[in-house]
């Protein structure tokens, strides 16, 4: 049996490595190395992909999430509405350009930004809300985007872990998550679904105007015309070498995805009806591609199995071990003394395991063989 991994970039390079190489050097032969046609078709071709007008390539998913607030007019004093149960980055940015962040409770079966309490934490100050597409599972966009409608918000959506989800709207109407809100960000950080070989990332409008400001903002502020500089800025770039692969790499992503839902069905299959064992919850009105293949456990030692697992070779991932709220960076908003116990609640119980698109049985079933060992005799 292969070594397991988390993550399998290794083997998944292998199988497209011809494609990449050829990508790559034909990338080192321009020596256009920021900017260009690479980087501009790979724009182009994820914009028709994703169903959206415009790409805005960024150095990273970061850097995505600060330059849609910039560019949204955002700024210090203003609120935005975000789960805490997410990556430090959602909210951090934020932070950093003096906005407050109001942390607001999750759907424990969806992992995902409840809609049902977003309206009671609205203010005058709000400006956006921020859902995050969770592990693979798509936020209620529908309910959202209602709500921001009625209160004349902003959505930025927070789609690092969920690009080539498809969520489909009561009229019968679908959309890629990252194309449904006003500015859809993305990361392309290598262990991401559309990961790069370094980092990368991206922003997803179909404002016209909201398309020119982002590049601004992104190219320090400079419009057409070199050196001459309309707003403040940043610089955050994606590389022509990162784009060309993610190129290549876009064209599998359905390909991707389905290798994830593959491994995802083993798992269901595998775990269903242990009264321990809460598998991924799929809502009907989006398709998971399982970023993360992630359980809730139910009176089992989350830590004691983490580390069980480490010992016979297996990985597994506690995302997240302290949420957002109450993270020390956060304490000047006085986030730390809110109550989230749903929130509090998955922070103790969630474990993931290896999601990659190269799993194969055998590597899974030693997986659940040794996650069932555990259970069974913690639970005697």
């Amino acid at each position: 049996m292969r070594p397991l991994q988390m993550v399998d970039t290794k083997n998944q390079y292998q199988k497209i490595k011809k494609e990449v190489d050829e990508a790559v050097i034909a990338v080192l032969n321009s020596s256009q190395f920021i900017g260009g046609k690479v980087v501009n078709n790979f724009a182009e071709h994820l914009a028709n992909y994703n169903g959206s007008k415009h790409v805005i390539p960024c150095a990273n998913g970061t850097d995505a999430l600060q330059i849609a607030m910039m560019a949204l007019g955002i700024k210090a004093g203003d609120e935005v509405i975000t789960p805490s149960f997410t990556y430090i980055a959602t909210v951090e940015v934020a932070a950093l350009l003096g906005i407050t962040p109001v942390f607001v409770e999750v759907d424990p079966k969806t992992f995902c930004i409840d809609p049902e309490v977003i309206e009671k934490a609205i203010t005058p100050k709000t400006k956006a809300i921020v859902p995050v597409h969770l592990y693979g599972q798509a936020a209620n966009m529908e309910a959202i985007m209602a709500i921001a409608s009625k209160y004349n918000l902003y959505v930025i959506e927070d789609n690092a872990q969920a690009i080539g989800s498809d969520f489909f709207f009561s009229d019968g109407t679908q959309k890629k998550t990252g194309s449904i809100g006003h500015i859809g960000c993305t990361s392309f950080y290598p262990s991401k679904n559309l990961g790069a070989f370094g980092d990368g990332g991206a922003m997803f409008t179909d404002d016209d105007e909201l398309a020119i400001t982002l590049r601004m903002i992104a190219s320090h502020g400079q419009s057409s015309r070199r050196y001459y500089h309309d707003v403040v800025g940043c610089n955050s770039r994606l590389d022509a070498v990162q784009a060309a692969i993610l190129d290549i790499k876009l064209g599998h992503l359905d390909e991707y995805i389905q290798a994830r839902r593959k491994a995802a069905d083993f798992y269901d299959k595998s775990f269903s009806g242990n009264k321990h064992i809460e598998i991924p919850f799929r809502a009907e009105n989006n398709t998971h591609v399982f970023h993360q293949y992630t359980l809730i456990l139910h009176d089992v030692n989350r830590d004691q199995l983490n580390l069980f697992l480490a010992e016979k070779g297996i990985p597994s991932m506690i995302y997240y071990p302290v949420p957002a709220h109450k993270q020390k960076m956060f304490e000047q908003f006085g986030s730390d003394k809110i109550e989230l116990p749903i929130t509090d609640w998955l922070t103790q119980r969630v474990i993931s395991l290896p999601m990659h698109t190269e799993l194969d049985e055998e590597q899974q079933q030693f997986i659940v063989n040794h996650v069932l060992e555990f259970i069974n005799q913690s639970s005697i």
